[in-house]
Order: structure tokens, then C-alpha cells, then sequence
């Protein structure tokens, strides 16, 4: 707890032990429904009122802790986990269509929807109550609170920044487990290692990498861990991790309840079971372009439809519709309430497994904050660079992986810019985004090993050439597989098509592959093998 509250308890002769959570059931027998309001971070639970004789079951006011539920007459069922639900009730092991027509075109399900028929998710800031047979469903937040707040000018906003930094930081360190930074070498975890007073090599930092290189993050995290006298790691996805895969990618689909393209959750399950090794708790800077600068990262696009059955396609065309509909509200509640709930939240859950993450970006004090910050002060790099360069002149020095240092707008500094972005359009060009002409060619080109050139400057891992070189054999195995080749969602001979086009004549399906793969372990893993 925050020492304020903390002391406020102990006045009040509440014993309980600082170092777990044991304080908000005081905090609770102290201020009863407005207890809720006064949590932070991430959460779900189940309180159980006895001298009330009520249930409550809550979460936090995003929705990042996930509750799933499933109502039918006088039945009510609820589960931190979908999986749980489809255990106990096989009438709900069926995909909805509509649902996974938003899951391809935009890595989610908008709306409090599910991938499963039957089963909601619980909208953020819930308070549902449950007493002598009935229920209440009520909020104990609402983001036009943040959103009605009278805004401040820029120099205001930039000094209450800092003040704020400095004082929710130290929340995030308070663990009776060993800490490690996961760091990048962008501006958010920068701001994080600024506003962090530890003594040398006590929090161990680690990046993820690349195979083929030393990528701009790792090799500018490690000057960063080098200024502030810690400790750096790098974490890489090599040939363990694709002699892993098989298996990787088959726990990827179960932990996240097929809410994850396996490729991005084995991968994620790889790096994070490995950051465990260095750290228990792993503090990251996830969140903080969003808030901060107002940088998206969620987005509307088609796969290639040709794969799915006609119906299926109908859904993936109108999840336009409901992108549009969730994205053209206040910039940050479109990121703390949608993206962040919904888009991130899949990725969160195959990490959450493996570790405990943090990120101070999602605060409350400071979100509340940022909501006043005029919209020129969180739409591009200044404050954020200010912020680095007011705290540690050395670390402001340190140019980014996106080529940007200190406060600098010279010539130089805008041309290593355009050279890093070049990098990295020219990586995503020669993975998921090759054009067909391109990757035939770069096929008949393989032995000349051109991705030692293009790729591991930004990314890390790189599944166009994986699922036609070094996982073609699995790939065919499962997705050619009878079982596989009978699911409703695809068109006859559509998945022997660009299985045979990806590995034999070179073209790029590697996206349609990836969709594919993560439909067919979701529906052995949670429906055949649960």
C-alpha cells in the first residue's frame, strides 16, 4: 500500500502484514463500495461480504484483468479464464463467427465479446453484486471523469510530469522478489531508468534479440544499462526456440484461450520464461508511447480472404465497421480503454504466465494527469525527451532506436531518423510485408541468405522465412493434417493452396499461415484435447 494509506490503517488499529495484499480487506471494512475506487493497477476479484451476505465481483477500471462469464436462467458461471468455462460446459466449445472475423482483421474482439458463443467478458470498473438471489450490475468509475477535467497548459503539465514520476516510481518497486527492466531503446524505459534511483548493479536489465544481429534496441539498451551502472542481458530467439516451437506454440494457443497468433505468443512464452531466469518481476515501459505521445499500434487489416469460408468473410469485412466505431473517441481513453484492454491484453496473458509485469504507464495518478496535457504536449517526442534529458544528461545523449537523441532537430539528427525508419520498412518488407513477386524471388535466392541483411534490426522474430524454411515440416504436418483440412472455416483446397505456394514456389502467406495455425491448435487445445 501507499505509505498515507497505509498509516491511515494503523491509526485505525488494523494489523496486517505491508508486504502482500492482506491490507484491502481493512481498507475494505474502512470504506466499504468506495474501497474501489482507490485501487491501482490491474486486478479481478471475489469479495465476499459476510455480515452483508453479498458477493462482489470486480476488476479494474480498464478491464486488463479479465473476467470471463456465462448466464443462462438461474445459472451464473465466471472464470478468470475462458478455458475454465469450455471445461465445465461443452455447449459453449463452438467459435463465433462474428468474433473471429474481428480477431484476424484486428488481433482482438471489441465490445466485452468473446471468441466463444455464450461467453462475455466483464466490462471494466464492474461492481456486480450478488445478494439473496440477485444481482447488481454497476460501475464504480467512468472514464468521463478524466475526460471532463479541466485542461492545463503545456510548462504546468511538463512540471506536474516530473513531479508525478518521481513519486509513483518508487510504487513499483516495493517487492519482496527481485526485479529486472526489460529494456528497449525507445524513450519509454529510458524515462523509467531517468526517474529510478537504485545503487549499481542491483536491477538486471535484458533485451530481446534477434538471431541474425545485434538490433538497434539491444545495442542501445546496453550504453543505457551501461550509464546507470546495471547489469544487461540479451535474450534471444534462435535455433532453441524453433526447436521448441511445436510445443511452444501449442501452450501459446491454451494460456492465452486462442486470443494470440501462436507465433507472437511462443515467441512471447520463450523470452519471458527465459527473463524469469535473470528476474521474478519484470518492469517495462509497455503502454507509455500510447499515453505519453499518443503512438497506435492497433489497427483494421484484411488477411487474405480467399482462405475462409464466404460467411467468415462477410465477418472479417464488417469488423471495419466495429474498429471504427470503438477508435473515433478521446485519443487516450481509445488507448487505455480499448486498445490497451482488448488489443494488449492478449499478449499480457502469455507473459503473465511466466512472470509479473509492470509498467508505471497506466497509473492512475499519472493517467488522471495526462488527460489535462494539451493535445500538442502528447502528440510527439518533446515532452518525452525533455522529461530523459532534465533527469540524466548522459542518458538524453543516447541516441534511440529510432534515431532520435536529446532534444535535437538538426539535419543530421532528421536524416538518421529517415535512415532508421528505412531499416525498419525494409525488415517488415522482407517478412510479413514482402510482396509476391519479391518473395518468389527471394525463394529462388535462398542459398545467398539475404535476411542476414534485411532482418533483427528492429524485430526479433521472423516468420515468413520460419514457416518456409525451418518449421515447414510442422507447418505441413498440422495444417495439411485431415482434421485440420475438415474445420468449417476454410475453403476447399484453400489451405493445401498456400501451404504448397509458401514452401514450394516461394510466395508469402505467412500472415494467412499464422491465422490458420493459430485456429487449428485453438480448437484441438480448448475444444478436443480440454
Amino acid at each position: 500500500p501507499d505509505k498515507d494509506i497505509e498509516e491511515k490503517l494503523r491509526a485505525s488499529n488494523h494489523k496486517f502484514d505491508s508486504r502482500n495484499a492482506s491490507y484491502l480487506i481493512h481498507l475494505y471494512e474502512e470504506q466499504g463500495d468506495d474501497f474501489f475506487q482507490c485501487l491501482n493497477g490491474f486486478f479481478h476479484g471475489v469479495l465476499i461480504d459476510i455480515p452483508s451476505k453479498k458477493v462482489i465481483l470486480f476488476n479494474d477500471r480498464f478491464g486488463m484483468q479479465r473476467i470471463y462469464y456465462y448466464e443462462k436462467e438461474d445459472t451464473f458461471l465466471f472464470s478468470a479464464e475462458a478455458k475454465a468455462l469450455l471445461k465445465i460446459c461443452p455447449e459453449l466449445r463452438q467459435i463465433n463467427n462474428k468474433s473471429l472475423g474481428q480477431l484476424l482483421t484486428m488481433g482482438c474482439i471489441l465490445e466485452n465479446d468473446t471468441l466463444y458463443n455464450g461467453i462475455s467478458l466483464l466490462p471494466g470498473a464492474s461492481l456486480w453484486s450478488f445478494k439473496n438471489g440477485k444481482h447488481h450490475r454497476g460501475q464504480y468509475f467512468n472514464r468521463r471523469d478524466w475526460e471532463s477535467q479541466q485542461s492545463l497548459e503545456e510548462p504546468i503539465i511538463y512540471e506536474k510530469l516530473k513531479e508525478t514520476l518521481i513519486k509513483i516510481l518508487p510504487r513499483y518497486y516495493r517487492d519482496s522478489e527481485s526485479i529486472g527492466i526489460s529494456l528497449t531503446g525507445g524513450l519509454d524505459t529510458r524515462i523509467i531508468m531517468a526517474y529510478t534511483s537504485v545503487p549499481p548493479q542491483t536491477v538486471p536489465c535484458y533485451t530481446f534479440g534477434s538471431m541474425y544481429r545485434d538490433g538497434f534496441d539491444v545495442k542501445v539498451a546496453r550504453k543505457v544499462a551501461n550509464v546507470c551502472q546495471q547489469s544487461h542481458f540479451t535474450i534471444r530467439i534462435g535455433k532453441q526456440f524453433l526447436k521448441e516451437f511445436p510445443e511452444l506454440a501449442i501452450k501459446a494457443a491454451y494460456i492465452s484461450d486462442g486470443y494470440l497468433d501462436v507465433a507472437s505468443g511462443a515467441a512471447e512464452l520463450f523470452t519471458n520464461r527465459k527473463a524469469r531466469e535473470i528476474a521474478p518481476v519484470r518492469m517495462t515501459g509497455c503502454h507509455g508511447s500510447e499515453v505519453l505521445r499518443s503512438i497506435r499500434g492497433f489497427r483494421y487489416k484484411l488477411v487474405d480472404s480467399s482462405l475462409f469460408d464466404d460467411d467468415l468473410k462477410g465477418h472479417m469485412v464488417h469488423a471495419s465497421e466495429i474498429f471504427n466505431r470503438n477508435t473515433n473517441g478521446h485519443r487516450l481513453s481509445v488507448a487505455i480503454f480499448i486498445e490497451a484492454p482488448f488489443f494488449n491484453y492478449n499478449r499480457m496473458t502469455i507473459e503473465q504466465s511466466q512472470i509479473t509485469k509492470r509498467t508505471p504507464f497506466m497509473d492512475n495518478d499519472l493517467l488522471a494527469l495526462v488527460y489535462r496535457a494539451p493535445l500538442e504536449a502528447v502528440t510527439s517526442d518533446k515532452v518525452s525527451c525533455q522529461l530523459v534529458r532534465d533527469c540524466n544528461i548522459q542518458l538524453a545523449n543516447i541516441i534511440t532506436n529510432r534515431g532520435v537523441a536529446g532534444m535535437s532537430n538538426s539535419l543530421l539528427s532528421k536524416l538518421r531518423q529517415e535512415y532508421h525508419e528505412y531499416l525498419k520498412l525494409a525488415e517488415f518488407g522482407y517478412d510479413y510485408g514482402m510482396p509476391q513477386l519479391l518473395s518468389q524471388i527471394d525463394y529462388y535466392l535462398a542459398p545467398f541468405h539475404f535476411e542476414n541483411l534485411f532482418l533483427g534490426w528492429n524485430g526479433f522474430y521472423h516468420f515468413r522465412k520460419w514457416y518456409r524454411d525451418e518449421l515447414s515440416d510442422y507447418m505441413e504436418q498440422i495444417l495439411l493434417d485431415n482434421r485440420t483440412l475438415s474445420r468449417p472455416y476454410f475453403k476447399k483446397g484453400a489451405l493445401e493452396k498456400i501451404v504448397s505456394g509458401h514452401i514450394r514456389k516461394g510466395y508469402n502467406y505467412g500472415r494467412e499461415i499464422n491465422a490458420a495455425l493459430t485456429l487449428e491448435l485453438t480448437h484441438r487445445t480448448l475444444f478436443e484435447d480440454i
